[in-house]
């Protein structure tokens, strides 16, 4: 199985969840998307759920000089989540990462105001918070992410991607409610490689599809 793009996954990500909606799994629903490819999946799925978008910025951390690699991941003004394993494993020190960290909190911030401008962010508390994203790869930003929504006071965490790697997905289950993927192959190296057409996105083209909703 191959998605065209992100815009028919997220309409087959949609139709699942509607279900769930249907069955009074998913009241009051809030969808919040990983920018930048997270934002074309969410459309389709806030649209099915008539349910409010927004964005929640999340940032990998790369290993020094070895970017691609993620050791961790931030959201919002959170402190680093690392992954200690894979730290050891590169013989690295959290303190290591500490110019690494605070580029992406730059960018971070930077695509905040630029999404945002100026709106805050939406109220959690007591709603469905549905996190959605174009794929599960390793899942550290998903998991920042999660963590990031669980302590603003949810009454239940989805976690939403059309295909991931079986592995990341169960070790996410403890950080979710609900974790919600139609498609789960059992060889997986890259997220793109489910997809047609997985053109990188732009900050126009998330700020189309947000206006768009």
């Amino acid at each position: 199985m191959r998605y065209r793009d992100r815009a028919q996954a997220g309409r087959e990500l949609a139709a699942v969840l509607r279900e769930l909606s249907d069955e009074g799994g998913l009241p009051d629903p809030v969808v919040l998307a990983l920018p930048r490819g997270g934002v074309a999946v969410a459309v389709p799925v806030a649209r099915e759920l008539s349910a409010a978008l927004d964005v929640l910025v999340v940032r990998k951390i790369g290993a020094p000089h070895h970017e691609e690699f993620g050791v961790g991941a931030i959201a919002g003004d959170d402190p680093p989540l690392l992954d200690r394993e894979a730290l050891a494993g590169l013989g690295l020190a959290g303190g290591a990462l500490a110019a690494v960290v605070e580029r992406e909190r730059r960018e971070l911030r930077r695509r905040e105001r630029c999404y945002r401008h100026g709106r805050p962010a939406p109220d959690l508390r007591g709603r469905t918070v549905i996190v959605v994203d174009d794929g599960l790869a390793t899942g550290s930003t998903a998991r920042a992410a999660l963590c990031h929504v669980r302590v603003r006071g949810p009454a239940r965490t989805v976690l939403a991607v059309p295909v991931g790697a079986p592995d990341s997905l169960d070790a996410l289950a403890a950080e979710a409610d609900l974790v919600v993927c139609p498609y789960r192959p059992v060889v997986f190296s890259a997220v793109g490689q489910w997809y047609d057409d997985f053109a990188q996105l732009t900050d126009a083209d998330v700020l189309d599809a947000l206006g768009g909703i």
